[in-house]
């Protein structure tokens, strides 16, 4: 496993979330790859904490459907298909695109600057190829922005949906600078929610939740 952050965890609250949140953040990015068994004593040790944190988060990811139990072993990695990608795009771009053409109109500007703070997180992220920084204030990014609609059952939906599509392909497209472009469009959103531009932000949504089965999935988007 080439992930780390035993120190990270160890000093902040909610050891089970954290956990949870770092192994998420490896399975998505594909630093955790499908099939790779997880055992609760190997992580233990490894996050520096007790099993009882690292074997509540592995039950939780199990329900998100990112792990899967293996008896008498531990937990195995799942897999996503490139028909379940499709289908987790396709809802995705029912919901996504229209709430932020839904909140354009609405978006409260004195929330300007905390959403550009994250925006530049994950621009930070994809320049220094920090797939952790990336992950983390992306979801924390959309999810903020979700929220602004005072749906919690959106909100959650939606989180639940963008987790459950696997990046595999991240790694490699930082390395290649092609996650600068894609980091960018969140500042792009930004200011399309900031003018209460509808058609521009519904758009560069869509195009963004488009990179789950296009760049981010290893595929040229050109053809």
């Amino acid at each position: 496993m080439a992930f780390s952050m035993a120190a990270d965890v160890a000093s902040r609250p909610s050891l089970r979330a954290q956990v949870e949140r770092a192994l998420s953040a490896a399975i998505v990015s594909g630093q955790l790859a499908p099939g790779e068994l997880l055992t609760v004593p190997t992580l233990a040790v490894k996050f520096e904490v007790s099993a009882t944190p690292v074997r509540e988060a592995l039950l939780d990811l199990a329900h998100r459907g990112l792990v899967e139990p293996v008896r008498n072993k531990g937990f195995r990695v799942t897999e996503v298909s490139d028909a379940e990608l499709e289908s987790l795009a396709k809802i995705r771009l029912l919901l996504e695109p229209p709430s932020m053409r839904d909140l354009a109109p609405k978006f409260d500007l004195a929330r300007e600057a905390e959403m550009r703070e994250l925006a530049d997180r994950i621009t930070q992220g994809a320049k220094d190829v920090d797939l952790k920084l990336y992950l983390e204030a992306d979801v924390e990014f959309h999810s903020r922005l979700t929220s602004m609609l005072g749906n919690a059952m959106l909100t959650q939906l939606v989180d639940d949906l963008r987790t459950r599509a696997r990046l595999s392909n991240l790694q490699r497209m930082a390395e290649s600078g092609h996650l600068d472009a894609s980091a960018a469009e969140h500042h792009e959103l930004v200011d399309a929610l900031v003018a209460h531009d509808m058609d521009l932000a519904e758009e560069i949504m869509r195009r963004h939740v488009g990179h789950t089965v296009g760049i981010w999935a290893g595929r040229d988007e050109t053809k």
